[in-house]
């Protein structure tokens, strides 16, 4: 059974920095999207960003573009989600999830494209 499994989350004061992993079992990543993607309280589950893992192509979200960096360890069958300069708002769940759709700067983030999903890793943010 194809599973995906998120750790990494915890309490990070603002400025500081979190390392996200997203391991695959029952599967490789090779010939898979891999995107990543996080849901606040009260709001709706948003992109955050994306990796084709046999080129290494990625696309991010406005909002973590430039602080975020996905990266995929192929012996290790796991993606990683480093993130930098944390704020405040990007306290929520991470999911990782998997794609075999093709890879387009407009279309990256369509979350029915997505499946499996893991269970989700919390993060939060304090001031």
């Amino acid at each position: 059974e194809a599973q995906l499994v998120e750790s990494g989350g915890g309490l990070v004061q603002a400025g500081g920095s979190l390392r996200l992993s997203c391991a695959a079992s029952g599967f490789t990543f090779d010939d898979y999207v891999v995107g990543w993607f996080r849901q606040a309280p009260g709001k709706e589950r948003e992109g955050v960003g994306c990796m084709r893992i046999r080129d290494g192509v990625t696309f991010y979200g406005s909002s973590v573009k430039g602080r975020f960096t996905i990266s995929s360890d192929n012996a290790k069958n796991t993606v990683y989600l480093q993130m930098n300069s944390l704020k405040l708002e990007d306290t929520a769940v991470y999911f990782c999830a998997v794609s075999t759709r093709p890879l387009t700067d407009w279309g990256w983030a369509v979350q029915r494209n997505f499946y499996p999903w893991g269970q989700g890793t919390q993060v939060t943010v304090s001031s």
